[in-house]
């Protein structure tokens, strides 16, 4: 005879991966939403998980604080960004020009219908005031693309297709046509838009333009 409670013995199984991965996706998706539409000051964790459609205990089970959860946006919003530069590099026989317009131009051609460049524009705004903002945006975004850079700039250089170093030297340069052209969308962008992977295609062909064969 068998004794005991009903259903001892059982094992207690957490959340699947696949429903731990939705609620998450969901969260930030929400999150996303709410940064953007209310900035990171303006923005509470429980307007997060409402629009999310989760309780506020189960938030905090995914990200400790808002300043988490803002890391945690990034993470995801800007994975490719970082990615196409960081995870790669030139194909054998591509140049650094070609890499660039290959991994590059497609990240910043969508970068107002991704809603990054909202997120960009919430940190130069915010940054000032909210240093963990800041500093997440440098560990996300900033230092690995910097790092990426900096490592394809010297070995492009090694190849004899750079007639200086100073990509090498200052590899945020080449961030600050997108930047530029998203702080303009954020202050002018309803009179006179910029076309974002216009401005940086256009300096790509005039910082790197192509070898002659090429323009053949």
């Amino acid at each position: 005879m068998t004794g005991g409670r009903p259903g001892a013995g059982r094992v207690r199984r957490g959340p699947s991966p696949d429903k731990t991965a939705r609620t998450r996706g969901a969260i930030v998706a929400a999150a996303l939403v709410v940064f953007v539409e209310r900035g990171f000051s303006g923005t509470r964790m429980i307007d997060v998980a409402e629009r999310a459609g989760v309780a506020k205990g189960t938030l905090y089970l995914y990200f400790r604080d808002k300043e988490a959860l803002f890391e945690g946006v990034l993470q995801e919003v800007m994975a490719d960004l970082v990615g196409g530069l960081s995870l790669q590099g030139p194909a054998p026989g591509e140049t650094l020009r070609d890499f660039l317009r290959r991994t590059l131009l497609p990240a910043f051609r969508s970068l107002e219908t991704s809603r990054r460049a909202d997120l960009i524009r919430l940190v130069v705004a915010e940054g000032g005031r909210f240093p963990d903002v800041a500093a997440a945006y440098r560990r996300v975004v900033i230092d690995p693309a910097m790092g990426a850079i900096r490592r394809h700039a010297q070995a492009a250089a090694a190849r004899g297709e750079l007639s200086g170093d100073a990509l090498v030297r200052f590899p945020m340069l080449l961030a600050a046509p997108g930047v530029l052209a998203t702080i303009w969308n954020g202050l002018y962008g309803a009179e006179e838009p910029l076309d974002t992977g216009a401005v940086v295609e256009a300096f790509l062909d005039w910082v790197l333009p192509a070898a002659p064969a090429d323009r053949a």
